[in-house]
């Protein structure tokens, strides 16, 4: 256990409280350097340079305020929390000011990806807080200072939410300012609270004038806000993992599924949207089935994990693949415009394919019917199921109704018609269905021998 002892390696309290309340001040040119470097951040997140990033996150002065805000729990010294709470508030508003305007003047106003990754913070960000904030403290009060200080400035990124913070509110996207502002109160809170459980651990002694009954209420401020805090984290990474499990499974199922001897996968999506999964693929070369070749795809989702994802097949078709593959964006920009037009083309065919059956169903219904109906039935001759629209000649209203036309051997008292009714409506599953007597018009075709048959002139 000598490896972790750390009484011969810590300057004194008082050095290290020393350089902790410096760090706590904002006048002068602390100020001036902060804002300097939110113009640094800023222009860094605009340009989505790391590097310039990292520089600025080298120059801020942030995290002294909050490594006092830690100190001042751990000591019991409420004057030096007020302070640092007070100077932690100013720096955030000047900094979020400073990086509005400069988002409000600048040109550029897309979100690059350094931006958006200040905007979903997850419990890794709690924990990066946690342990950065504790290698900051111990460093402070080690004699060998190292290069700690400046990686923890860099690992816990105090600077860039902020800046993302005053990018929301500059465009007016309300989500990436609370994301990155609920970043920001992340690593403040995790690295006070890793700040005070050092100062703790290095038994570091309470200022003269003591107030149990305070401080115990503080550290209940302390442990209530960090808790807090962590909630939201947590909702916000099962999400990133549930996300991120399903794009997984969803690539490893286009891969494995989607090989086809002269068709190729263009691209594939997979994205939740409220809840809803969807899985959008990109098929070129040869068109197949989209029927067949959605039903068979779709049956093998649930051994992907994938149970009740929606699948969008899209489908284009190119005779000669090599000659796609090594032509210019021209022939590239062609061939997405035929794949545009294919794909209308094909919506238009299965909707025309879903009218034949409905015809085709429509024109076997009295053949399938026929043994029933004569059983049942034995009156009716002859029988036809149509579905006709009528219009309304003064309001020109159209009203779709499902008609029987029958004919009987001999007539059908009327509550046996009704029984009729009843049966046609539950058999077709139809809500309504209307009998027309067609005996008088359609009569039966009288068989004339050529003996009885006049001749002609």
């Amino acid at each position: 256990m000598q490896y972790f002892t750390l009484t011969d390696y810590l300057i004194s309290q008082e050095e290290a409280e020393q350089t902790i309340r410096e760090g706590v001040t904002f006048r002068g040119t602390n100020i001036i350097i902060l804002i300097i470097a939110i113009f640094i951040a800023s222009l860094g997140l605009n340009t989505n340079s790391t590097a310039v990033i990292i520089g600025a996150m080298l120059i801020s002065p942030l995290m002294g305020p909050i490594i006092g805000i830690g100190l001042g729990v751990g000591v019991r010294d409420f004057d030096l929390i007020k302070r640092a709470v007070r100077n932690l508030v100013m720096a955030t508003g000047f900094s979020v000011l400073t990086s509005t305007l400069y988002f409000l003047i600048s040109p550029v106003s897309e979100g690059h990806s350094e931006l958006l990754a200040r905007t979903s913070p997850t419990i890794y960000d709690v924990l990066i807080g946690f342990f950065g904030g504790a290698a900051g403290i111990i460093a402070i009060g080690s004699k060998s200072k190292g290069n700690v200080i400046p990686g923890v400035a860099i690992a816990t990124a105090l600077m860039p939410p902020l800046c993302t913070a005053g990018y929301g509110l500059a465009t007016w996207q309300m989500s990436y300012f609370f994301g990155a502002f609920y970043l920001f109160l992340i690593n403040s809170i995790y690295i006070a609270l890793s700040t005070f459980i050092g100062v703790k651990l290095m038994h570091y002694h309470p200022v003269a004038a003591d107030n149990p009954d305070r401080a115990r209420k503080v550290r209940r401020i302390v442990y209530t806000a960090a808790i807090l805090t962590l909630l939201p984290s947590l909702y916000l990474t099962y999400n990133m993992l549930r996300s991120s499990r399903f794009t997984s499974n969803a690539d490893r199922f286009v891969a494995e599924e989607c090989r086809f001897p002269a068709t190729r996968v263009l691209s594939s999506d997979a994205e939740i949207d409220h809840g809803v999964k969807t899985i959008t693929i990109t098929l070129i070369g040869r068109i197949l089935p989209a029927d067949s070749l959605n039903l068979a795809l779709s049956s093998r989702l649930q051994f992907y994990g994938l149970a009740g994802t929606k699948l969008n097949i899209i489908q284009g078709d190119s005779p000669d693949m090599s000659a796609l593959d090594s032509g210019g964006s021209s022939v590239r920009d062609i061939y997405e415009m035929a794949q545009t037009a294919l794909s209308a083309k094909q919506v238009t065919i299965d909707s025309l394919r879903a009218v034949i059956e409905v015809s085709r169903l429509n024109d076997t219904i009295s053949g399938r019917l026929a043994p029933e109906v004569r059983v049942l039935f034995p009156q009716v001759r002859e029988l036809a199921i149509s579905r006709s629209v009528f219009g309304n000649m003064a309001t020109a209203r159209l009203d779709t109704v499902n008609v029987a036309l029958v004919s009987y051997s001999t007539p059908l008292p009327a509550p046996k018609q009704r029984e009729l009714e009843r049966y046609l409506e539950a058999r077709l599953r139809l809500s309504s269905i209307t009998l027309v007597n067609v005996g008088d018009i359609i009569k039966p075709k009288n068989k004339t021998s050529n003996k009885d048959a006049k001749p002609t002139r």
